[in-house]
């Protein structure tokens, strides 16, 4: 095609998919909050505030901090604690900070709105997380995170860059998913509501709204029950809700598969090898098989995988150097979860094109 852009410099790779991940979870983690936040208003919240920081791994840091997982304390701690680098606050500014890597390469729309919600979020103070608030908040963020979206949608170019942002979003959805079924899956079923009940109605619910999925699934299964299988697998398993493994790893796939075919990287293949391996695990099963076998287990080698394949995309794309050093910016701000991604950036300018052609599959990065 003579009108193909050149390679994307590996850095910018990187910083793509780093944007896009930290956008997906800031909008996640506002709707996990304003979710419990209105559950928890029934009285019947029970463990719900500590399922939102299991869901993040975030324990050990959490309760080196608090003592109880309560409203206050959780917001506090995920919405405008600087100093924890999985909270809000701290997100948006290493998304800040990846932006700015990719000023070159996104419209101006895009890296004012970014610059708006940044200097938003600084503003926030601790009467913003009251409980009178701190729904109106979430909706706040969420909308904000939902116009970068339809920013980057109008206004992305579409070249290397939009697959690797598209890759990113992804990838960080489905990971997303999968920790708020395992998680809400074994907080709720053993709870005191008998299945059918009003209350037991309300706790899967809340579940379906917390990843944005009630009308979906009502929409998918009008005379369905609000309970566990059906719940757990319409988050899995549903191939037209949005947010379901089952959709966004074929979103990834696309992405991966564009950038051999389109560009000949073929860095890609290793990935895409390891996603047919997982999407064929799940075409395999029913929810029902996979719940008989062990949903934690089946989930949990989900979650394994998914970091692995992006450990596989690292390594095809942006591979860190031998003599790089110390990551400065948006990867010098950057420490994850406990089992979670975590960005390491160096003074790579290799182009995608001398990468993709000479990956091994499988290689470790530091």
């Amino acid at each position: 095609m003579s009108d193909r852009p050149l390679h994307l410099l590996s850095r910018y790779a990187q910083s793509i998919v780093w944007l896009a991940r930290y956008m997906e979870r800031i909008e996640n983690l506002a709707r996990v909050i304003d979710v419990t936040e209105t559950f928890s208003r029934t009285g019947a919240a029970g463990n719900a505030w500590r399922s939102v920081v299991q869901i993040n791994a975030d324990e050990e840091r959490f309760f080196e901090r608090y003592a109880h997982a309560d409203a206050r304390s959780v917001s506090d701690f995920y919405v405008l604690d600087r100093d924890n680098p999985t909270s809000i606050a701290s997100m948006i500014m290493v998304a800040r900070e990846n932006a700015r890597t990719l000023r070159p390469l996104i419209s101006t729309e895009m890296w004012s709105h970014i610059n708006v919600f940044t200097n938003t979020v600084r503003q926030l103070r601790p009467a913003d997380i009251g409980a009178a608030n701190i729904s109106g908040l979430c909706a706040m963020l969420k909308q904000q995170c939902q116009t970068h979206w339809g920013i980057t949608e109008g206004t992305f170019y579409r070249d290397q860059g939009w697959y690797f942002y598209t890759i990113g979003k992804y990838l960080e959805r489905g990971d997303q998913t999968t920790r708020l079924v395992d998680i809400k899956y074994h907080t709720l079923l053993p709870g005191d509501a008998a299945i059918g009940s009003a209350a037991d109605h309300s706790q899967w619910n809340a579940v379906l709204r917390a990843a944005a999925g009630y009308h979906a699934f009502r929409r998918a299964m009008p005379q369905g029950a609000f309970n566990p299988a059906s719940v757990a697998g319409f988050l899995l398993l549903n191939n037209a809700f949005p947010r379901s493994l089952v959709l966004t790893l074929r979103q990834v796939y696309g992405a991966l598969n564009q950038l051999r075919t389109d560009y000949s990287l073929r860095g890609s293949e290793g990935c895409l090898e390891r996603l047919d391996e997982l999407r064929a695990a799940l075409a395999d099963q029913t929810i029902e098989q996979i719940i008989i076998r062990g949903l934690h287990e089946f989930l949990d080698w989900v979650q394994r995988q998914l970091m692995f394949l992006h450990d596989d995309i690292a390594n095809a794309f942006w591979r860190p150097r031998p003599m790089e050093t110390t990551p400065t910016g948006a990867s010098a701000q950057q420490s994850l979860a406990p089992g979670s991604m975590t960005q390491s950036m160096g003074g790579m300018t290799q182009s995608l094109e001398q990468v993709g052609t000479s990956q091994v599959p499988g290689q470790n990065q530091d």
